[in-house]
């Protein structure tokens, strides 16, 4: 029954870290297409990893986490008053390339020239 809570935690604090991320003002984080990929929370709430993906690429992706990290203590606090936590995790940004990797798949997959099977009648 304990990986209950873990995983609604888990949970709420990736809604509303996303929630959080829309309202900064930080130019490193509003001048891209920024996403929430996955966020994991240690067993004794003391560190929270959010995994940060953009559009661009890599190096954007790079340059949110930074603007992330400086506001880290304001999306903490944002964090503790939302969700009423008893103890707020540390964040942790890192930054990841799914979302152009996913996309990248998805031209591929789109580009490649498979001729339709002949339909049969079914009679």
């Amino acid at each position: 029954m304990p990986g209950h809570k873990l995983g609604r935690v888990t949970e709420d604090v990736s809604r509303e870290l996303s929630a959080i991320l829309r309202e900064l003002k930080d130019p490193r984080v509003t001048g891209c297409l920024l996403s929430v990929v996955r966020v994991e929370v240690t067993n004794d709430l003391s560190y929270c990893t959010a995994y940060i993906s953009t559009v661009e690429g890599m190096e954007r992706s790079k340059e949110a986490a930074a603007g992330l990290k400086s506001a880290a203590g304001y999306i903490r606090r944002e964090l503790g008053h939302r969700l009423k936590l008893r103890h707020v995790p540390e964040l942790i940004f890192k930054p990841t390339d799914s979302i152009e990797y996913g996309a990248s798949i998805s031209k591929m997959l789109h580009d490649l020239d498979i001729p339709e099977a002949p339909k049969e009648d079914e009679e």
